[in-house]
């Protein structure tokens, strides 16, 4: 009798069922970014059409946040083994560091890539400038530690909490009830879609598919988190660089 050595995880290993898993994604999304931030931006005297101080973006989206958070969390206990880590695949390894240059590539190499052909059918539509309007509104209200907070939202906190919900929970559980092929593709689609800046869903999209690949093939969040993190800290810089 020979002995045999544990396979690694896949991205359906879940407890978490798919039924439960998208409701509390619609809870984590509702109560988050339809209560939690207009609450937020109207305590700090803000409206929902202003552009926004990166602290008041910094305590909305922290709102937004905390409600997922939470959303995790119940969801765990009632339909999970009540360790949100393990219910969604929260763990690193040394391994995981390879998700550094696989973010950076992302953002440098295959994102513009994707691209190319788009801006050449659509050259107004797909410039640089309509592309990192966003990015690049935000990185010219940064500077000294506005920066820094500036950083903390986009390098840290978006990375962590999007990847617990987006990959931790709604991937793994979809995949696990109808395959890994489906459940990325739906996944880095819905990841996409939900951020409502469609001239960017192109590049969204190959990313929540790196992202999102990282887990079917680890099975685990970790290494997506890195390379999410890569890929944002990457786009900041090249955006910071160009407002300085």
């Amino acid at each position: 009798m020979t002995a045999t050595t544990p396979t690694q995880p896949t991205a359906g290993d879940t407890p978490i069922g798919v039924g439960p898993a998208l409701g509390t994604w619609a809870t984590a999304w509702i109560g988050g970014s339809l209560l939690a931030t207009p609450a937020m931006i109207a305590i700090l005297g803000a409206s929902l059409g202003d552009d926004l101080t990166i602290p008041q973006l910094a305590a909305a989206s922290a709102a937004t946040w905390a409600v997922m958070i939470v959303a995790l969390v119940v969801a765990s206990r009632r339909f999970g083994t009540g360790d949100p880590l393990a219910d969604y695949g929260a763990t690193f390894r040394p391994i995981d560091l390879a998700g550094i240059p696989l973010g950076i590539a992302t953002q440098l190499v295959l994102v513009p890539a994707l691209y190319m052909p788009l801006r050449g059918l659509w050259p107004d539509t797909f410039s640089n400038e309509q592309i990192e309007e966003r990015a690049q509104d935000l990185a010219n209200r940064a500077g000294g530690w506005l920066t820094v907070l500036l950083v903390l939202v986009v390098v840290v906190g978006a990375p962590l909490v999007e990847e617990f919900i987006y990959r931790g929970l709604l991937q793994r559980s979809v995949s696990g009830a109808v395959g890994v092929g489906f459940g990325l593709v739906s996944t880095s689609a819905w990841f996409a879609l939900v951020h409502f800046s469609p001239v960017e869903y192109p590049g969204l999209f190959l990313a929540g598919l790196v992202f999102g690949g990282c887990v079917a093939v680890s099975g685990r969040i970790g290494p997506a988190i890195l390379t999410h993190a890569a890929f944002n800290a990457t786009g900041l810089i090249a955006v910071l660089q160009s407002a300085g």
